[in-house]
């Protein structure tokens, strides 16, 4: 499949890569050769290495000294139980901060986001999950900032999770959990509750655990 030259090449690279990467159809440490995708999408190199270069920054891709890139290793079980008790001791208490101190700007922004991924998105149904993991992440990180406690935003926001998690299986049902989940976040917002945000947020990734440990099952501990 070789792509158009739109103004924003490097954007369209960016995505038909991601949708591989988060389908597994690049698999985990698969080698990534810059020339073979610039011969498969009919594209020069440098919006190939400018969309490998976003994908770095997520954690989709790594770098690899003088070897290229290669896609991000799978999410082990004992990194995906880390990832959940981290979380757990850091979102609610910044859900509950975020609660009495975040502006009604960033409130609005917040709901805004929850509103993204409600509404009907168009293309492909991997496209549309690649693009509800990603406003995921946007909706954490927004509630980190809100608790203007710049420690936690900087440790929430660079976990990296959400994309990870939703590359470990396509599950339309995580999104439309997770949306119900938001809404009860929202509501504690709404009434300035701290203790509600916390326990909603709690909810929230203990439920998120739940939906993925599946994956791992046949995995030994």
């Amino acid at each position: 499949m070789q792509l158009a030259k739109p103004v924003r090449l490097g954007n369209e690279v960016y995505d038909v890569l991601l949708k591989q990467l988060m389908s597994l159809e690049i698999k985990p440490g698969e080698r990534i050769g810059v020339d073979k995708l610039a011969r498969d999408l009919g594209v020069s190199q440098t919006p190939i290495r400018e969309a490998l270069s976003q994908l770095e920054i997520q954690g989709l891709v790594v770098k690899v000294h003088l070897s290229g890139y290669r896609a991000a290793p799978q999410l082990s079980r004992k990194q995906f139980d880390d990832l959940c008790e981290l979380r757990l001791l850091l979102e609610p208490a910044a859900a509950a901060k975020a609660a009495e101190l975040m502006s009604a700007g960033e409130l609005d922004d917040i709901v805004a986001l929850t509103k993204r991924m409600t509404e009907p998105a168009p293309g492909d149904p991997q496209s549309t999950y690649n693009a509800f993991a990603q406003n995921d992440a946007h909706f954490h990180a927004a509630i980190a900032k809100a608790s203007q406690n710049e420690l936690l935003y900087d440790v929430i926001s660079h976990q990296r999770v959400h994309l990870h998690l939703f590359r470990l299986q396509f599950y339309a049902r995580v999104t439309q959990d997770a949306v119900v989940e938001h809404a009860r976040i929202l509501e504690a917002f709404h009434r300035r509750d701290p203790a509600a945000a916390a326990a909603a947020m709690r909810s929230h990734i203990e439920n998120a655990h739940a939906r993925f440990k599946d994956v791992f099952v046949h995995e030994v501990s």
